[in-house]
């Protein structure tokens, strides 16, 4: 099957965050089964994330109030450094597979939790067992100091079980809300998970006097079951891979396929025991993913949009916690989920607030822009101004605060021979009458002027 140019960039949004005019080129003409065993290949090396964390920036206990103050501030500062990081490292990285699908698997087990080492730590799991097998991905994020904090498990002991952490393995991670489990399972999982903790090292250990060692029913099996039985049982029901298989639609393709589709994928699934690349390859390599309907049919996630300008655009942000910023306005800021079920996603990305500053930030970051916002880290869109108005003393103290400089120089290397379709290869679903007609009375001259102005369209959320 031969890839037209909007097919090609269409594969490339959705397994990674867009793709370059110039390697575009390169591209076009291989076959659909070829590309996606590039975007293993180039996914293959398993990079962790690395940063030099302040001195007490893990969790400590016993601290007086001043202690707790200053640990504060440090986790605080360490959270937007890890954030900055891996922004960065999404914006340059070639293992975009690998990159989305830690993304992915960032909401599907989402934690907030305030140490920047647990959060590094956990970050790195979910990129080591992004394109592996979904069954050990479970068992090592349950066993996490994150996870097991996040959802309390540390209090999960003896006669006195905590449910939180069992049920949500049961309702997010796995067989999804209400799906063949009953509350007396939640219990009967919760009293398995009993004495699941981590010691100061941040090292996975049971609490022999803390766990129940009795006899238990789940899923209408019995037996002494501990916590590593309890994940082995779920796994077993083809509901797990049902539910992941739904999800990693709803990521790829982006629309509900029609018929036992989406039964025929997480049978893929479930029959190689949860090799996340089997269902993966069937995913991207399938007539569902290269339909007409499958293009420009997503809205774009705020890590999404800003990574792709970023790589596209190779924007280097001076003041770099201004990412931070920027993503709390777009309501996803990364290591800083909303709850346990992570972010609603889908048309839940646009309101009023967040589509106002969506449709500015593509000419405030590609043009020069500054973005003000208060000492709360605040950042109203009425505050949104560009530099290209006259400066004044404040505008000077704004721009200290966020500069972003876009490599034009590059891009127009980039789009070498390929201007005449700008617009088409910035934009994947087919533009509204409005937005042509529009574009028809543009007086932009310049390159730059024309790929701000198309960005700057509501299409270019969609991809």
């Amino acid at each position: 099957m031969e890839l037209s140019k909007k097919q090609i960039q269409h594969l490339y949004w959705r397994a990674g965050f867009g793709v370059d005019p110039s390697d575009l080129n390169k591209l076009e003409g291989k076959p659909l089964e070829v590309l996606v065993d590039e975007l293993f290949e180039s996914s293959k090396r398993f990079a962790p994330l690395e940063m030099k964390l302040a001195a007490g920036a893990s969790n400590q206990k016993k601290q007086s109030k001043n202690e707790k103050k200053k640990q504060a501030k440090i986790n605080k500062t360490g959270l937007h450094e890890l954030n900055v990081l891996w922004m960065t490292q999404l914006a340059t990285t070639e293992a975009v597979l690998r990159e989305k699908m830690t993304l992915f698997f960032h909401d599907h087990f989402a934690v907030r939790i305030k140490s920047p080492v647990d959060n590094l730590t956990f970050n790195n799991l979910l990129r080591e067992h992004a394109l592996g097998d979904f069954g050990k991905l479970l068992v090592a994020v349950s066993k996490s100091p994150a996870m097991l904090s996040f959802l309390n498990n540390k209090q999960n002991v003896k006669d006195h079980p905590n449910e939180n952490f069992a049920r949500e393995v049961l309702e997010l991670f796995t067989l999804g809300r209400d799906n063949g489990y009953t509350e007396k399972d939640i219990q009967e999982a919760a009293r398995a998970f009993t004495g699941w903790s981590y010691d100061e090292e941040g090292n996975f250990v049971i609490h022999q006097k803390k766990h129940d060692d009795g006899s238990k029913t789940f899923l209408g099996h019995t037996g002494n079951f501990d916590g590593d039985d309890i994940l082995q049982l779920i796994l077993k029901e083809k509901q797990t891979a049902i539910y992941l298989t739904e999800k990693l639609i709803d990521l790829f393709i982006g629309r509900e396929l029609p018929g036992n589709r989406a039964e025929y994928f997480a049978s893929v699934f479930f029959n190689a025991n949860y090799d996340l690349q089997t269902l993966i390859r069937a995913l991207l390599t399938s007539d569902d993913f290269m339909d007409a309907r499958s293009i420009g049919c997503k809205i774009k996630s705020p890590t999404e949009f800003l990574t792709g300008m970023t790589r596209l655009f190779e924007v280097d942000f001076k003041e770099k916690t201004t990412l931070v910023q920027i993503q709390r306005k777009l309501n996803q800021e990364l290591f800083f989920p909303p709850n346990v079920a992570g972010w609603p996603g889908g048309r839940a990305w646009i309101d009023s607030s967040t589509l106002m500053l969506r449709l500015k930030a593509p000419s405030v970051i590609l043009n020069f822009g500054v973005i003000e916002w208060d000492e709360k880290g605040d950042m109203p869109e009425d505050k949104l101004i560009q530099l290209e108005e006259k400066r004044d003393n404040t505008q000077a103290k704004v721009e200290k605060k966020m500069q972003a400089y876009p490599n034009w120089e590059a891009f127009e290397k980039k789009m070498k021979n390929e201007q005449s379709r700008l617009k088409e290869f910035l934009i994947q679903p087919e533009l509204s009458v409005g937005a042509q007609k529009l574009l028809a009375v543009s007086d932009s001259v310049s390159l730059k002027d024309q790929a701000i102005e198309i960005v700057s369209l509501p299409e270019y959320q969609l991809f």
